[in-house]
């Protein structure tokens, strides 16, 4: 009898992303920040994972991105490299970790690819950080733009709110993109922008979009995945599409969780082990 052999994923590189926006194939990202959660997106054939400065918000509790360190990202890019084998791996750079110095830039890329497991990095910003990009895709490192809401700018926006809403700053950020095609990147996140806008921008463009809050238009999207999971019940981002609701879930199994201790119920025999009833009794001879 024969038996039919799964074939082997492809691991995804820059390259593929490259191909898939030429083939007109749609990208799939999401965010992880551990192994086991890496580990379930590679089984799923997700395409790329990123390991977020947003850890800073939905693993470690900050109200923004600032506080999020490089050792903080190293931290979490190792565990999710070790998770996962055929996604295309990107690490963000955290605040002031690229804006100082094109050195400093350079240096903590190649942390992240060195050290983190990553295969490339992701730093937010336009024009300004052009000669920071260039000297990263210099050294050997690919490259993701990210335009739009960029988190770290948080205190200049004055919050969260749509970006380029209005014509001169739509043509600002088309403008940007094509500057950060030019500088080499092989991709740019879109993040809280004018679907209609998006769109224009990833045709004018030959390397992928990946939309957050940017509509459909986009070459890929992606979602911050303890927005998608549902693991806050306080505040959801307009863009997100819960595809669970896994906080209710938490809070039902640890609520049954504390009602079985309480009352006795858990661990039960099967939860437990036992000796052979010989071993029990010669176990009382000697402790009596």
């Amino acid at each position: 009898m024969s038996h039919e052999t799964e074939t082997p994923r492809k691991k995804v590189t820059t390259q593929t992303f490259l191909r898939m926006k030429k083939n007109g194939e749609r990208i799939a990202m999401l965010t992880a920040y551990d192994a086991l959660t890496a580990g379930a997106m590679d089984e799923c054939g997700i395409h790329s994972i990123l390991v977020g400065d947003s850890l800073g918000m939905v693993v470690l509790g900050y109200e923004t991105t600032l506080q999020v360190t490089m050792e903080d990202m190293m931290h979490h890019c190792k565990a999710v490299a070790r998770g996962a084998r055929n996604p295309l791996l990107v690490g963000d750079l955290p605040f002031l970790s690229y804006q100082i110095s094109v050195e400093d830039a350079v240096r903590n890329s190649g942390r992240m690819l060195q050290e983190g497991g990553m295969h490339a990095v992701k730093l937010e910003g336009g024009r300004e950080r052009v000669d920071a990009i260039k000297a990263i895709v210099s050294a050997g490192i690919p490259v993701m733009g990210h335009l739009g809401l960029t988190p770290q700018s948080v205190n200049k926006f004055g919050g969260f709110g749509v970006q380029a809403n209005t014509a001169a700053a739509a043509q600002r950020l088309l403008e940007d993109a094509q500057i950060l095609e030019q500088a080499g990147c092989f991709g740019i996140v879109l993040e809280s922008i004018p679907a209609r806008l998006a769109e224009v921008v990833s045709k004018r463009l030959e390397i992928p979009t990946i939309g957050i809050g940017a509509g459909v238009g986009c070459d890929g999207q992606v979602l911050v995945t303890p927005d998608m999971l549902g693991l806050f019940s306080k505040f959801t981002p307009r863009f997100v599409k819960k595809y669970a609701a896994l906080n209710q879930d938490m809070k039902t199994a640890f609520s049954a969780y504390l009602s079985d201790v309480k009352n006795g119920t858990f661990p039960g025999s099967e939860q437990s082990y036992e000796m052979p009833d010989p071993e029990w009794e010669e176990t009382l001879r000697i402790i009596r």
